[in-house]
Parts: C-alpha cells; sequence; structure tokens
C-alpha cells in the first residue's frame, strides 16, 4: 500500500510540474482543415498547478488529431494574469511534435484574474500577422476559465465576436451561467461548456467536432468519404441566377486523370462517386459569377481502403421450412447480390437475386430437418464478385401434445400429464393461469411428462398450457383450462373439451 501511494504521488507531482502529459487515445487525423486556434488559459493564482496541468492535457487531447501548418491548423497560448500573456506565435510551431513538447513547456504564471484584458489581447493577437495570425481563415477562441474574472469580460467577448471570431468557453469551476453564456458565441449549448476540471476528456470530442464545423464552414471540404465517393460541401456563394461553379478533381498522383464538370449555382453540395479506393484527389470549387468575384477553393481528399462484402453471413429465425439470411456490411459499390441456397447432401441449387441496397432475404419453401449450404455472392459494380457461405438448419415440423389431462391428487393439488409430442423433442414448457391468482411456468426435460400443480382449491379454475419444444423453435401448445368443483374434498374435476391450439 505504501509503495502504491508513493507512485500515485509520483505521478501526481509530474503532473503538476506540467512534465508528463498522457498519450491521448487513437483518433483519425483531421487535414486539410484551415484555421487560427487560440486558447485562453488561467494561469492566475485562482487555479491550482494540477488543475493547470490537467487543463494543458485536455489542451493537447483537443489538438492532436489535427494537421499543422501555413496550409492547416495554427495555434498559440495567451494566459489570463495579472498581464496578460502570448506564450508563442501563430506560426512557430508547424508540427504536432514540436507543439506538443511546447504545450508541455508552458508553465502557470499565477498573479490576478484579469481576463477582461487577456480577452482584448486575444483579438489583437488574432487579427495580427506579427503574431503569425493569417488573414481570410477562420478563428477560433476556447477560453478554459475556473469562472472568476477581476475585470469586466462584456465588452472584450463583445469585440471579439464582431471581429468574427467564434468563443467557445469550457468552465471548470461556478462561473454564472448568465454572463458567460453571454460572452459565448451562440448557442451557448454548443459554445459553452460546464465540466470538472477531472471530467474534460468527456466534453472533447463534441468540442473538437464543433470547432471543426466553425473552421469548415466557409471552405470546401469532404464528408462520408468512403473507398469509392465523398460528399463535397462548400458555403452558398451563388444562386441559380447569379452563376454556376466550374468543378475539376482528380488522382493527385495522375493529373491527366483530372475530370471537370459544371455545377448549379443554387447547390452547396455533390456526391463525387466511382472513385477508386486509398487515392488521393485533388478538388477545386471555381466559382463562376456574373455579379461577384469569388476566389476558387480548394480540398485534398483520400478515399478509404476498399471494404469488401460480405465479411458476414447470419441464419436467423429457421422454420420448418424456411429461414433468414442477412449479411454485411452493404456498401454503395456492389450492384446486386445473388444467394445461392441447396440442401446437403444433393445438387439441387436455387438463386435468388437481391437488389445491392439490401442485406437480408427470406428463404423459402424448404424441407423440414435439413441441413442447407448458403452462398451469398456480392456482384459489384465494376464487374468482380466476393462469395461467402455458411449453413443453415431447417427444423422439424412443428407439433403439438396429443393429449393433456388431469388428476385430483389433494384439496388444491392436481396432476397434469400429457403424450409425448412426435420428434425430437427437447423438453417442454407448461404454464398455468390461475383465475384470481397467480401464474406460474417451468420447463421440463423430455423424459418428463407430468407435473403437480398447487394452489388450485376447491372452486376454482385454471388456463394450462404445455408446449413441446424442438432445437431452435418451440412447437405449438395445447391448452385446457380447468375448473374445480365446489367442496371440501375434490374427488375429481372437469375442465371443457374443446382445445384451443396457441
Amino acid at each position: 500500500m505504501l509503495a502504491k501511494a508513493v507512485l500515485s504521488l509520483g505521478l501526481w507531482l509530474r503532473l503538476a510540474a506540467g512534465q508528463d502529459t498522457p498519450e491521448p487515445g487513437p483518433q483519425p487525423s483531421i487535414s486539410n482543415t484551415k484555421g487560427d486556434l487560440l486558447f485562453l488559459l488561467d494561469s492566475s493564482a485562482s487555479v491550482s498547478h494540477y488543475e493547470f496541468s490537467r487543463v494543458k492535457e485536455f489542451m493537447w487531447d483537443l489538438l492532436h488529431p489535427f494537421t499543422f501548418g501555413p496550409g492547416d491548423i495554427q495555434t498559440s497560448i495567451i494566459h489570463i494574469s495579472t498581464t496578460p500573456t502570448m506564450e508563442f506565435p501563430f506560426d512557430q510551431y508547424q508540427t504536432s511534435g514540436t507543439l506538443r513538447e511546447a504545450i508541455r513547456a508552458t508553465r502557470q504564471l499565477m498573479g490576478d484574474t484579469n481576463t477582461g484584458r487577456a480577452l482584448s489581447l486575444a483579438k489583437e493577437k488574432l487579427l495580427s500577422s506579427q503574431a503569425g495570425a493569417r488573414p481570410g481563415v477562420p478563428k477560433v477562441l476556447v477560453w478554459v476559465t475556473d469562472g472568476f474574472s477581476s475585470d469586466d469580460i462584456s465588452e472584450p467577448t463583445r469585440l471579439l465576436k464582431d471581429a468574427g471570431v467564434t468563443v467557445f468557453i469550457v468552465s471548470t469551476g461556478r462561473g454564472s451561467f448568465l454572463q458567460l453564456s453571454a460572452a459565448a458565441s451562440a448557442p451557448a449549448d454548443t459554445h459553452l461548456h460546464f465540466v470538472d476540471v477531472d471530467d474534460l476528456p468527456i466534453i472533447t470530442p463534441q468540442l473538437r467536432a464543433a470547432i471543426l464545423d466553425v473552421l469548415q464552414a466557409s471552405r470546401l471540404h469532404a464528408t462520408d468519404v468512403t473507398s469509392s465517393s465523398f460528399r463535397l460541401l462548400w458555403p452558398k456563394l451563388l444562386s441559380q441566377e447569379t452563376g454556376y461553379y466550374s468543378l475539376e478533381y482528380g488522382p493527385r498522383a495522375d493529373p491527366a486523370g483530372k475530370r471537370t464538370q459544371q455545377v448549379s449555382g443554387a447547390l452547396t453540395s455533390l456526391v463525387l462517386s466511382d472513385l477508386t479506393p486509398e487515392t488521393t484527389y485533388e478538388v477545386a470549387l471555381i466559382p463562376e459569377s456574373n455579379v461577384h468575384y469569388f476566389p476558387p477553393q480548394s480540398t485534398r481528399v483520400t478515399t478509404l481502403a476498399e471494404e469488401i462484402s460480405p465479411v458476414q453471413v447470419l441464419i436467423s429465425d429457421s422454420g420448418p421450412r424456411s429461414f433468414h439470411v442477412s449479411w454485411a456490411p452493404v456498401l454503395d459499390s456492389v450492384a446486386s447480390y445473388q444467394v445461392l441456397y441447396g440442401p446437403l447432401p444433393g445438387n439441387s441449387v436455387q438463386v435468388l437475386q437481391v437488389d445491392g441496397r439490401h442485406n437480408s432475404t427470406l428463404v423459402e419453401q424448404l424441407a423440414p430437418n435439413t441441413t442447407y449450404l448458403v452462398t451469398v455472392t456480392a456482384v459489384y459494380r465494376s464487374g468482380k464478385e466476393r462469395s461467402l457461405s455458411a449453413k443453415a438448419c431447417t427444423q422439424e415440423e412443428g407439433s403439438q401434445v396429443p393429449h393433456l389431462r388431469f388428476e385430483a391428487m389433494g384439496p388444491s393439488t392436481l396432476r397434469a400429464s400429457w403424450d409425448a409430442a412426435p420428434g425430437a423433442v427437447r423438453g417442454y414448457r407448461l404454464r398455468c393461469r390461475r383465475r384470481g391468482g397467480r401464474s406460474s411456468a417451468l420447463s421440463v426435460p423430455p423424459q418428463v411428462r407430468s407435473v403437480l400443480l398447487g394452489e388450485l382449491p376447491p372452486g376454482s379454475s385454471g388456463r394450462v398450457c404445455v408446449q413441446p419444444v424442438y432445437s431452435g423453435q418451440p412447437g405449438r401448445s395445447l391448452c385446457r383450462t380447468v375448473h374445480r368443483p365446489p367442496g371440501t374434498e375434490a374427488q375429481g374435476y372437469r375442465h371443457t373439451e374443446s382445445d384451443r391450439l396457441q
């Protein structure tokens, strides 16, 4: 216990000193995203060293999937203290490795919490080329605070937002919701977070996605990337009346393969399909306007590795004369599926054709208690085919027990007995629903064909059902209603003669 406590204390001291930032979990890289991202960190004495170290971890966890450089993301830090200070220029660290080391090396300044002054400095630096900021790119401020400020923040945040800066606020303390929601960009539910400093990882994916939406909203970018397609999105620049777009795209390694098409000025998205897997495409969108000049926008998109289908075939809902076949995944590159099935052993084969948009079908008119080989073949639009097989077994014809009898065994007890159901029975399920009383259910092995039913005193009645169970499916239930005659000593019983199948 002592060694464990010493180890935990040592880890805490290293974190508090900013000497160790745990590796964040693996994240898909984010490229072709351009913007200046500034962190406003509370570096004053109102924040403990431990809290400051956790905020640095949070900052790197938020940043590390991005690509950094002059054509991608640039970032910096401003300290909230007595005299606000910029840690480094936006353009100083252009790789993940150097930026991470710079974050690790960042030290808390202590002093007063002059947040208003720090917000004013943030506006100045986000618009300053001398600080490494770039004109014409999205500007984002992530302000991490314990909720306390020594000076006014309302006017500096208003000026920041008026300058086109999107303000996200993360409060790790007990700040005023009204004050902070007014300071954050609208809507507050996506731009303002209240969270304990130890729970910052919980909001990281959501905050990163919101930042990404801001960075990509004003430029051409791709979503829904697959092995053979992706969707392009761009801001609304034109209309049907004011012009059109010229779209150029092609493999980066094969400029001769560039394609060009004209796109309506009313559109803001388009899906490009029939692409090559694992290929980087250069895409340019050129607004052709008869009213204003808009500069071309470009992006770079890499298609995913080719997916294959099917990689899994499942058999379900097997009955005596049918079963359900499903497979995964469903891909845009597949035109249709062929489902071949036939009994084993045997040479007869049947074929079902299924549209490529579907991933299941019902196979019917089969023989009971028979094993079938099922093969699902994906026919790709390219002409290629891929198959995967599975075995399926139909069940025996579901049957019911031939007879159900009752015998009085005592004042409140009956014996229910039945004859064996045909076929390979795995067991029996029995249910007794007492009128005005409780219901009971039990399962018995196939060799047991009688049970005692209690809590059926004279004058009572109950509904008793016996159901055989076969491999993979139950048979049909045979049910009868039992009436106990009134009296102190039941010498027999009577029941309705009409059998009801369920």
